[in-house]
């Protein structure tokens, strides 16, 4: 939904990975290091990083054992590892009207095992260019699935703001 609304997806896999043979074929297309996740993941659970074909499968593996004993689910996929990211979530508002506004952000960055420690408004990263776009993005997404009600779009930035 967001990459045909036009917003910025990160790259990876949105299907489930079930063989060593897919994750390799994926990590190359995609291009190292990478992000190996389990589907039901949450508090970094089931994720590894991946900076070759090795780690790839070995990632594979232990990713699908935790999340199968973690969450009753091995289901994996994986997507293009983000470099000194930055977590960006731009509050939104929507009415029945297709009016959709963008609040002020906040960045989650400072974080614990993949959990948010604290929230920082607005971010201090964040040039106003970059704040627009990133607003503009998730005016889009919300658009597009016609969100109504107040709620939040999660993204992350890399250390050269895209």
């Amino acid at each position: 939904l967001a990459a045909e609304a036009g917003v910025n997806t990160v790259p990876g896999s949105l299907a489930v990975v079930e063989t060593d043979q897919q994750i390799k074929e994926i990590a190359n297309e995609i291009g190292y290091p990478v992000m190996i996740k389990a589907s039901a993941g949450g508090g970094g659970k089931g994720m590894r990083i991946a900076w070759n074909d090795a780690e790839a499968i070995e990632g594979y593996r232990l990713s699908k054992h935790e999340a199968k004993a973690s969450f009753g689910d091995d289901r994996i996929f994986i997507e293009k590892f983000v470099e000194e990211p930055r977590h960006i979530e731009i509050q939104i508002i929507a009415d029945k009207h297709g009016n959709v506004a963008a609040l002020p952000e906040r960045e989650c960055s400072i974080q614990r095992r993949n959990q948010k420690v604290l929230e920082e408004a607005p971010s201090t990263f964040l040039d106003p260019e970059t704040r627009r776009a990133m607003q503009q993005q998730a005016i889009q997404l919300a658009k597009a699935v016609e969100y109504c009600s107040a709620g939040t779009v999660e993204m992350l930035v890399d250390k050269h703001k895209n």
